[in-house]
């Protein structure tokens, strides 16, 4: 991607800042958030990206050009507080869409975490939805749903090619899921896990996010398209501790709690008709993740 004007909501999260620093490198990249860290606005600003403090919540954006060429809505409320997460996971889309409604295509990142389905076989695009992640985050399955309809709307509404991508367990150099654990390893803390068999699911490292997102945009269409946003190889949580244990020199203490999330391994048939596969092992991705944050202890 080359020439194009892109606006990304959330910049400095996980996901959303090794994207956004990718893109402004040939680019004219901007990124909106609440910016409270002024160091990660600077971390941003120093590879090119235009930061401007907006506040999702509130939808309003009226400080904002609206000719960009592709908008990237990766930004992610886990407050808690309904009336709170609701508005920024999900009013804020439409409120955003009809800010932007001339864009090339607009990219909703969602999450697996809006599967619940009565098993543990991978879940397709078209799998039951409901409340998976609600002991741990209990605002966040049901507004991520919400903002996910509220895209479909949006994009019949007001004609704007949209896809609707679910992630899940993205990780690598900037952290995610897997990086929590590592650090609950290394200060003696176990690590939860739901009672029965090994917890799966389809991790994607940045890199793989970063090379599939220009398809992901040719995607785009009107009704929405909604795709899993996932690695191609299924792993367990139990596997991936593990492999990180041996990478740094501890054993993982697992604990079976009913509060654990369940396994999510997702389906990668539309994914590969869509945009194809992943290519970073997760292997791979994980020993270059532990090197980045912990390189004194990798061979240790």
């Amino acid at each position: 991607m080359r020439g194009f004007k892109i606006l990304i909501t959330g910049p400095t999260g996980q996901v959303a800042a090794p994207l956004a620093k990718a893109l402004a490198a040939d680019n004219e990249v901007w990124g909106i958030a609440r910016f409270s860290d002024p160091t990660a606005r600077a971390d941003l600003e120093s590879a090119g990206i235009r930061c401007e403090t907006v506040n999702l919540a509130s939808g309003d954006f009226t400080a904002l050009p609206s000719d960009f060429d592709y908008v990237l809505n990766l930004a992610v409320a886990k407050s808690g507080r309904w009336h709170k997460d609701l508005a920024a996971n999900a009013e804020s889309v439409g409120l955003l869409m009809a800010h932007c409604a001339d864009a090339r295509a607009f990219l909703h990142c969602s999450s697996a975490a809006v599967y619940d389905p009565p098993d543990d076989e991978p879940r397709t695009e078209d799998t039951a939805l409901g409340d998976n992640h609600k002991s741990l985050f209990p605002t966040y399955s049901i507004s991520k749903i919400a903002g996910e309809v509220v895209a479909r709307t949006m994009a019949r509404a007001l004609g704007v090619p949209t896809i609707i991508a679910r992630l899940n367990v993205p990780y690598g150099d900037n952290g995610g899921w897997p990086f929590y654990q590592m650090e609950m390893m290394l200060a003696g803390m176990p690590i939860p896990v739901p009672p029965g068999g090994p917890a799966r699911y389809n991790p994607i490292h940045e890199d793989d996010v970063i090379a599939t997102l220009p398809r992901m945009l040719d995607a785009a269409s009107v009704p929405a398209t909604t795709v899993n946003w996932c690695g191609d190889q299924t792993v367990s949580l139990q596997d991936w501790c593990s492999y990180i244990g041996e990478l740094v020199g501890r054993e993982p203490e697992f604990q079976e709690s009913d509060q654990a999330l369940r396994g999510g391994p997702t389906d990668v048939t539309r994914m590969h008709e869509l945009v194809g596969g992943t290519t970073v092992d997760w292997r791979d991705g994980i020993r270059r993740m532990v090197t980045t944050f912990h390189p004194e202890l990798v061979g240790g």
